[in-house]
């Protein structure tokens, strides 16, 4: 990955997929109108890790991997906020990435490799997630996931689906959360659009559009019509559990009258996993459901709990999902688009193709090197698969001996004129226009108000495209003294007092912004909203952060190595700081943000525990645990797991084998325990 793109390509792209990917999530989760297929969606957001993978300090706060679903729109339903969040799945698109999900959770546990681990196994149904409550065994609440946190109360609605008890049988826990997902069988589906164009009514584009649309109905009668069914697959909330594995709880769901997979299956090992994939796949076209692929979970609960979370989903479970489709048609001209970062990104134009039942206009070609490599003009027939981009890819130029001129990449930048280069060792053209160029200028400020950045309602694209076309937005500190042009706002079109006022307001609320939110809005290369965290986490005000890169990039080592000595931070950073600071254009724009804004001192919250804001470093072997779920035991108590001793640590956790780590510490005089008292601190924090 990191040879393909390079940061600032990988940090435009990002931003795009936030953005792309909260739109259908809003699309699909809040709306039941998706415009794309769950493949391309799902290719959308294994980009999206990819990426934040390669380049784990660009990741952004409004980033798909940081939430679940979509927040509740205005809706005539309810919220209600889940006792236990609704999570999604991370996904596996082969047999490769199945066994690195194995070998991970082995990893993680720190097994040895004849330890056997049985994982459950079940077809992932294609419907809406839903959450029932039930209370001295009788349902009292029904709610959707909506954005994991909260959903939309559908209690009256869930009383018309026959597959869902309002009685449990005696003997259940007190209180249990049966979760699963309401359906749509294809033929029922068929039958309710043919009804609904016989009677002029709206036609639903898939079996998962329509059940969630007749589940989240105001009038339940509307619901009470509709051939909705339910099936259980896992639990939330509960005041006991009665089993020691997935499958014995499972099984237990099933026995209180609760309709579970045909195909729910315990399996041994990773052969067993992989076997019941490809049988499940063989049917799949046979089912009277529609499924997207095959769920794995650990099967111990204990280990289940060691495990935990990551930002929105099981590090014990995993979704198989069914390949992505390919298509073919014609490349009938390539647009080149300016980026933030003064990108030349091509953008291939096609003739329009249905793949999968989308239908298909845009791909991306990357850059000059992927036009050269498939050989693409304008004229070609390609192949096109909907997988690993915001849009479309080209998998291959099945016209490559045509005779046509080859496609003639622009030297200059079709925004400002610029010479458009490439620096030496990177695929990228760039305009070296910089600020001078509209297309960078407009997505900076755009960048600036993103909801990752400083979330300013009211300025949305348009907005800003038209605020500075007019000449009123020139840098980001300009947003600020808006407020003197309230009256040349309101003379344009479509502005009135209330909008105007609510747009100002939501200015003046930014005036003492997040500084790490600030920090990132503000575009410095490779900081992104992780890094931006981090280093204010550190520093806690931005005029220490500048003091100390300035510093650095003056060439001193102290500097520098307290930059460095923050987890997550690398020379690449540190580079990227000095430069921007460096740059006087830059600190003018930075002087002129903080004129305007007064970030508070940055802190962060904390649990109380023993290790509570403190600095941990775990070195050496580690015996009952692996490195990775000691640090998010560092994380769950509130301290902060660092790979690097410094001056700042404030407690070494030091293994069999430790070295240099222990050796600095006691130099230091820094606190070492071995892990029992590490384990002795985890125990007291409960």
């Amino acid at each position: 990955m990191k040879t393909e793109l390079s940061e600032a390509e990988a940090a435009n792209e990002l931003m795009r997929l936030a953005k792309t990917i909260a739109r259908h999530n809003r699309l699909y989760h809040a709306e039941d109108a998706p415009e794309i297929t769950d493949q391309e969606y799902d290719a959308l957001v294994r980009r999206n890790a990819e990426l934040e993978a390669a380049f784990p300090h660009l990741v952004r706060a409004d980033s798909p991997s940081q939430g679940v679903g979509h927040e509740v729109a205005a809706s005539p339903l309810s919220k209600v906020r889940h006792e236990v969040r609704m999570l999604s799945l991370d996904n596996a698109f082969d047999d490769k990435e199945v066994r690195e999900f194995v070998a991970r959770v082995r990893r993680f546990l720190n097994l040895s490799e004849d330890e056997p681990v049985a994982f459950t196994a079940e077809d992932k149904i294609d419907g809406l997630s839903c959450s029932l409550r039930y209370e001295g065994g009788r349902l009292v609440r029904a709610a959707t996931r909506g954005d994991g946190s909260v959903g939309e109360d559908v209690t009256p609605n869930v009383a018309h689906i026959a597959d869902i008890p309002q009685q449990l049988p005696d003997g259940v826990p007190d209180v249990f959360e049966v979760r699963g997902e309401v359906y749509m069988e294809r033929g029922a589906f068929a039958e309710l659009n043919a009804a609904q164009e016989k009677a002029g009514g709206k036609l639903f584009a898939n079996p998962r559009n329509a059940a969630a649309g007749s589940l989240r109905q105001k009038d339940p009668s509307v619901t009470a019509r509709r051939p909705l069914r339910f099936w259980a697959h896992g639990w939330g909330d509960a005041s006991e559990v009665p089993g020691a594995t997935q499958h014995e709880v499972i099984d237990a769901i099933r026995s209180w009258g609760f309709p579970v997979s045909a195909d729910f299956v315990r399996v041994e090992d990773i052969e067993g996993m992989l076997a019941h994939y490809a049988k499940i796949a063989g049917q799949r076209s046979d089912l009277p459901y529609e499924i997207d692929g095959v769920v794995y979970k650990v099967d111990r609960l204990d280990w289940q709990a060691r495990l935990g979370f990551v930002a929105k989903a099981p590090r014990w479970a995993i979704a198989r999902k069914f390949p992505a489709e390919q298509a073919e048609t014609m490349l009938e001209s390539i647009d080149i688009q300016v980026g933030r970062t003064g990108k030349l990104t091509p953008v291939g134009r096609l003739a329009p193709v249905m793949v999968g039942g989308v239908t298909v206009t845009n791909v991306t070609l990357h850059n000059r090197d992927e036009i050269e490599r498939l050989g693409v003009r304008p004229g070609d027939r390609v192949q096109v698969q909907r997988a690993g981009d915001v849009i479309p890819q080209v998998v291959a130029n099945l016209t490559p001996d045509e005779k046509r001129e080859p496609f003639v990449f622009p030297n200059t930048c079709p925004e400002c004129g610029s010479d458009a280069v490439s620096e030496e060792g990177e695929v990228d053209v760039r305009c070296t226009g910089g600020l001078i160029c509209p297309a960078q200028r407009t997505e900076r400020l755009k960048h600036f108000v993103s909801r990752g950045a400083l979330d300013i309602d009211g300025l949305g694209e348009k907005t800003i495209d038209q605020f500075f076309a007019l000449g009123w937005l020139e840098s980001p500190a300009d947003i600020f003294r808006l407020r003197k042009r309230r009256e040349d706002i309101l003379a344009l079109e479509g502005w009135k007092d209330r909008s105007v006022d609510n747009l100002l307001a939501s200015v003046e609320n930014r005036r003492r912004p997040d500084a790490a939110r600030l920090l990132f809005g503000l575009g410095i290369r490779h900081v992104g909203a992780v890094t931006a965290r981090d280093l204010m986490k550190h520093f806690h005000e931005l005029p220490a952060l500048r003091e100390t890169a300035e510093k650095a990039r003056a060439g001193d080592e102290d500097a520098a190595g307290e930059l460095t000595a923050i987890d997550g931070i690398g020379g690449a950073v540190v580079e990227a700081l000095g430069d921007f600071f460096h740059e006087e254009h830059n600190c003018e724009v930075w002087d002129d943000i903080l004129s305007e804004v007064s970030p508070p001192r940055y802190e962060v919250e904390t649990r109380d525990s023993p290790v509570a804001g403190k600095t941990v470093v775990f070195t050496g072997k580690l015996e009952t645990m692996s490195r990775d779920e000691a640090k998010a035991q560092a994380e769950r108590l509130g301290a902060k797991a660092s790979g690097s001793v410094s001056a700042k640590t404030d407690l070494l956790v030091a293994g069999p084998g430790a070295g240099s780590k222990l050796k600095k510490a006691e130099e230091l005089g820094i606190e070492v325990v071995d892990e029992a008292g590490w384990a002795e601190l985890v125990k007291a924090a409960g």
